[in-house]
């Protein structure tokens, strides 16, 4: 009994030790040296005299294998699985038989048949959005989006040149209605009829615009002679300084002259069907002008009397999640663009009454003609007063001479330094915060893609846009703003749809 008790223990701990020691991948029995020589032998076990080493264990298990079996004993508790010994059946084989699964039959491990497949792909099928990698997955949708977007906006690009004669008017209206709009809203508030508020400025904006160019129109009539006469005079002192100054003898001059003249004589009779064509196209022009300034007096009227009914009309198409926030950011930029219109307009006046000022004094011709287009030329920032003061500096050289043309250079740049640092800063403050770089780039922008009027409108939609995106990106950080009341625009719809379902409505 204590014989077959120790028995059992010994066949235990010689299982416990084949299960620590088992590998299923393992060579057959013995082990493979690699001698000096370069020839191979294969040994029963290779000895180790370290206690507890793997070597000495398998040794262990060998002697344990070789000792008396007990009759009575199964194969399996003889020889358990997993065991060094080659009768020893495997753990994780079918049916006991070791070696490489032949093709297309079971996997010796539950999973992926390793017999197929390839190195390159992952043992288990996946998408193949999870094996591109996180970054180049955000710069590609990034990437789209922004096609998208720029499609878009080039698609709105096309489509408003095409349609140029409506939508420069309505532009031009919507600036006008800026300068204009908080006049007709203080006439509304002191009780006068809305209506009537929204004519009395049209009106008014009609008789200054009237004026300016009346009092243009005589000033530049009236100094004509004395300006071709101051011209004249200009251009003979150019002609004795060329000659007194440098290598040029007056006939050579006078044939330089000459020559000129005859090739713009000769160039105006050799391009007779194209000035002839540009006549025409000059008038479509004329003709395009008077209808877009028509439709810019009709919008401007609508927009002064209800601008505001239509902006709820339009915001009334939006979600209704979004509709407050989108009528506060059209606030902010509509009162951004009142600063800019007010603020551009006082500056562009200051310029042309110190500049005319200077001019007059100066003695240069045409003073009031080049106060205007000062005036004019104060709306592109930086650019257009540049260029404005390079038409004035050089109508004062070629009429009082070069020493007076540096002193109106002069007066120009001091004023323009005013303007930019004083005045701006003053009138303008935080309402449009947009760096002088960003002002150029739009500048340079908006000349390229619709010349002098797309150059006009580049600082208001960069000041707008900046105000109103700037909300919308922290719309969370403050409390939310009023509802828009667009009730009463809804109901008038619903009404409207109503009516025509039932086709009873008066009048209808």
């Amino acid at each position: 009994m204590l014989n077959r008790a120790r028995s059992l223990t010994d066949r235990a701990r010689e299982r416990i030790r084949a299960a620590r020691e088992h590998d299923p991948h393992a060579l057959p029995e013995g082990t493979v040296l690699l001698m000096e020589d370069g020839s191979r032998a294969v040994v029963e076990h290779v000895p180790d005299d370290r206690p507890g080493t793997p070597s000495q264990e398998q040794g262990a298990a060998a002697a344990a294998s070789e000792r008396p079996v007990d009759p009575g004993a199964d194969a399996e508790d003889v020889h358990p699985a997993g065991s060094p010994h080659p009768d020893a059946p495997d753990v994780d084989s079918p049916g006991g038989v070791s070696g490489p699964p032949r093709a297309g039959g079971r996997a010796p491990l539950p999973g992926r048949d390793r017999s197929r497949g390839s190195l390159l792909a992952p043992e288990e099928s996946r998408e193949v959005v999870a094996e591109v990698p996180n970054a180049l997955r955000i710069t590609a949708a990034w990437s789209w989006r922004a096609i998208a977007v720029g499609a878009a906006l080039y698609l709105v690009l096309v489509g408003a040149a095409y349609i140029a004669v409506v939508v420069v008017p309505v532009i031009v209206a919507l600036l006008l209605a800026a300068l204009l709009q908080p006049g007709a809203a203080l006439l509304h508030r002191n009780g006068w009829p809305r209506a009537l508020a929204a004519a009395v400025m049209l009106v008014i904006g009609l008789g200054v615009v009237a004026g300016i160019i009346t009092l243009v129109v005589e000033q530049f009539a009236a100094g004509y002679d004395d300006l071709a006469g101051q011209v004249g005079e200009g251009l003979d002192q150019i002609q004795r300084f060329v000659v007194d100054n440098l290598p040029v003898s007056q006939s050579q001059l006078n044939d330089a002259i000459d020559s000129a003249v005859t090739s713009a004589q000769d160039a105006i009779v050799n391009n007779r069907d194209t000035l002839t064509a540009g006549a025409l196209t000059t008038a479509a022009t004329l003709g395009e002008v008077l209808t877009g300034f028509a439709l810019t007096l009709f919008t401007l009227f609508f927009f002064l009397l209800d601008g505001r009914d239509i902006w709820l009309w339009i915001v009334g198409l939006s979600p209704v999640n979004s509709a407050a926030y989108i009528d506060e950011a059209a606030r902010r930029a509509w009162r951004t663009l009142i600063s800019y219109v007010r603020a551009t307009v006082v500056v562009a006046a200051f310029d042309a009454v110190f500049i005319g000022i200077g001019l007059t004094l100066l003695g240069t011709p045409l003073v009031v003609p080049l106060a205007a287009l000062v005036f004019l030329g104060a709306f592109i920032p930086i650019i257009g007063s540049f260029l404005a003061g390079s038409v004035a500096v050089l109508v004062t050289l070629v009429a009082v001479g070069p020493v007076k043309a540096l002193i109106a250079l002069g007066i120009i740049v001091l004023i323009m330094q005013l303007e930019g640092h004083v005045l701006q800063p003053l009138l303008l403050g935080r309402a449009v915060s947009v760096h002088p770089l960003a002002v150029v780039l739009a500048i340079a922008a908006g000349l390229l893609v619709a010349g002098i009027f797309g150059a006009l409108i580049a600082v208001p939609v960069i000041a707008c846009g900046n105000v109103a995106g700037t909300y919308l990106s922290r719309r969370h950080q403050g409390p939310r703003p009023p509802e828009p009341d667009t009730r009463r625009h809804r109901a008038a719809v619903t009404a409207s749809a109503r009516c025509d379902v039932q086709r009873g409505c008066p009048g209808g």
